[in-house]
This record gives structure tokens, sequence and C-alpha cells, in this order.
């Protein structure tokens, strides 16, 4: 099982002590928040390509680095960053070949369902499921669109500056989306 490696590796990173290379504190040494997407192939190699290491920023994901709630738990994690964390630059960094890049959301629900999910649960959500899953078509768009929804927060502060940027999960380049200065 997963959980037991898991455990079995973490008693002996405890041990060997080899946590000793990652320690920091809770503040950003470079001042910096990120949202990106929860996709496995930027794990490393997103902070690699920004030339950032365990410490540097606060870096945040969810789905296709999409926000659309102004007052949801991703949002205020920003918020919390620039104004107790000392945060002082905010980036959205999408991705090409995302899968939330035209995501068939009638697919997903069939197979939330094959999962086990009943249809009562969809009718009874409290938002619009086909809009609370919609990916996008463009991901600049969408990078612009999540950039737009962050910079004109009225709980951020003018002079902080929300960068939007598109990499390449397989060369980790960067592409400029909007610069925020």
């Amino acid at each position: 099982m997963l959980l037991d490696d898991v455990l079995k590796h973490n008693e002996k990173f405890v041990e060997t002590k080899a946590y000793k290379d990652y320690e920091t504190d809770g503040i950003p040494d470079k001042h910096a928040v990120i949202l990106t997407c929860m996709d496995t192939r930027l794990t490393e190699l997103l902070p690699k390509a920004m030339n950032f290491k365990n410490g540097d920023v606060k870096i945040l994901k969810t789905a296709g680095a999409i926000i659309k709630n102004p007052y949801g738990s991703v949002m205020r994690s920003i918020l919390v960053a620039v104004h107790a964390l000392q945060a002082d630059e905010v980036y959205v960094v999408g991705h090409h070949h995302c899968g939330m890049s035209n995501l068939d959301t009638e697919k997903l629900f069939d197979t939330m369902k094959e999962n086990g999910v009943k249809q009562e649960a969809f009718d009874n959500l409290e938002v619009d499921a086909h809009d609370w899953f919609k990916g996008f078509e463009e991901i600049e768009d969408s990078v612009k669109s999540s950039v737009d929804l962050i910079e004109n927060h009225p709980l951020l502060p003018n002079k902080v500056p929300v960068h939007g940027l598109v990499i390449d999960p397989r060369t980790g380049k960067l592409d400029l989306v909007q610069n925020g200065y």
C-alpha cells in the first residue's frame, strides 16, 4: 500500500535527518506567491524553470491554475501570503497541454457516476456543476482571467504586481502572458 511506503520512507527520512536540506521558515525568501496547476509534470520542473528553491515562494495548486471565486480558499491563501507572509508579487502560471483545456464535463460526470456518485448529488449541488468544472479553450485566456480576478480583488493592494505566464511542461520554457509591473 502506498501509505505504508510513505510512512516507512518518512521514518527513515526523519531518522537520518534528511529534512535538514529543506530547513527554512514560513516567510518566502523571494517574497512571492505562485498559483499554478496541480499537474504532476510541474512539481519539480516549475520551481527549477523559475529559479526557485525550497523556501523561496509560496506555491498554490489548482486544476488548471484556475481561480473563479474571489472569495474562495485560493484567493484567501493569496491574500494571506501577501498580508501575513510578506509576499509582494503574485504569479499565475498555467501550462500547455493541460487536462483542463476543453475538459469534457459530460465524460467527467459519467466517470463520477461510475465511481458511485448518485445523480441526486449533482441535483443537490449549490452551484452549476457544468460551470464549476468548466475548463478553458485557450490557456492564455485562462491565465489572463485568473490574473484579472486577483489584481482586481478589493483586498489586494494596488502596489502588488500580478504576473501571468504559461510554461511548457516538456521543456520548462516560460511565455509571458501579462507583466504585472
